[in-house]
């Protein structure tokens, strides 16, 4: 197994609208992933982050949640 995937992910959330923005943060290599939940819409987008991704998530209001809901819309069981 690599080194890659030792690595364990942190995962936020954040409901606003109607919408649905859920976001996975790779807190060694600073890249994740981002899924919008809007109208049974669901869109899935690699990003990259920079070192105040954290202070960014929190002054957007994000929160904090487990892997569970992030990883059910990542693999289409919702």
């Amino acid at each position: 197994m690599g080194k890659e995937n030792n690595i364990v992910h942190q995962y936020f959330k954040k409901e606003e609208a109607g919408i649905k923005i859920l976001v996975r943060v790779n807190p060694i290599h600073l890249k994740g992933s981002e899924i919008v939940v809007e109208n049974e819409t669901v869109e899935i987008r690699d990003l990259e982050f920079d070192a105040a991704i954290f202070d960014d998530l929190k002054a957007d209001d994000f929160v904090e949640v487990n892997a569970l809901e992030f990883n059910l819309y990542l693999s289409g069981l919702v």
